[in-house]
């Protein structure tokens, strides 16, 4: 049976949209079981949402939180999704300018609001994304989509 691995994303820059291209190559390597749906977040909404077995929110940090696009994915689904994405496993990208902490701390805040479950570290990415952090941000997205080929998640 076929699982579906939701990436979304927010960039302004290209840095947080390289990272999660980088995510998507990853979960790729597991295209014969897992879907993956990579959508803006402005033009992602609740049915993507609930078709996901799986979550890689994708944003950079902006004024020490996560960006207004990605806010605005989340409190247009919070409400409607309510009771629907119990346990929902999620994993973040973030790209900073500064050190991060301030968008996990928020979005980690909400997926509590959600009842999500984090699978994996968040990965922050200190300015423009190097070889190690689109490597880091490329075993994310494996790692979400094998947790979901070999029924972990």
């Amino acid at each position: 049976c076929m699982k579906h691995l939701l990436l979304v994303w927010a960039s302004q820059t290209g840095n947080t949209r390289r990272l999660a291209e980088s995510a998507a190559q990853g979960a790729a390597e597991f295209a014969e079981q897992v879907e993956l749906r990579m959508r803006p977040a402005l033009q992602t909404g609740l049915d993507d949402l609930l078709w996901a077995d799986a979550l890689l929110l994708a944003t950079p940090e902006n004024f020490g939180y996560m960006s207004g696009a990605l806010k605005d994915f989340l409190d247009r689904t919070y409400y409607p999704a309510q009771g629907k994405t119990d346990a929902l496993p999620y994993a973040l990208l973030i790209s900073a300018g500064n050190d991060g902490s301030g968008a996990v701390r928020a979005i980690e805040r909400i997926a509590l609001g959600y009842n999500w479950s984090r699978a994996a570290e968040p990965l922050i990415a200190l300015g423009e994304p190097d070889q190690t952090a689109l490597a880091r941000s490329r075993e994310v997205g494996q790692t979400l989509a094998a947790g979901l080929a070999l029924g972990i998640f």
